[in-house]
């Protein structure tokens, strides 16, 4: 079941070519590289974002912190 903040197709569709060109030239820094869609990153980021939660109450089905870019 979807969070009220996640991305609807039509965001999605929008923003994943910018998303994945830049994930095309940077390397993970985390060891995460290809461990999670950057679509359910992008949710948790906006989850925190929109709720102000600590990074370690974020839902256990989204990914960790670590799993950011640049983390």
């Amino acid at each position: 079941m979807p969070y009220p903040s996640d991305l609807t197709q039509a965001q999605w569709a929008l923003i994943e070519p910018v998303i994945t060109a830049w994930k095309d030239r940077h390397r993970s820094v985390s060891g995460h590289q290809g461990a999670y869609a950057m679509r359910e990153i992008v949710n948790a980021i906006l989850y925190q974002g929109r709720t102000g939660c600590q990074w370690a109450y974020l839902p256990h089905d989204l990914p960790p912190k670590s799993a950011l870019p640049g983390t």
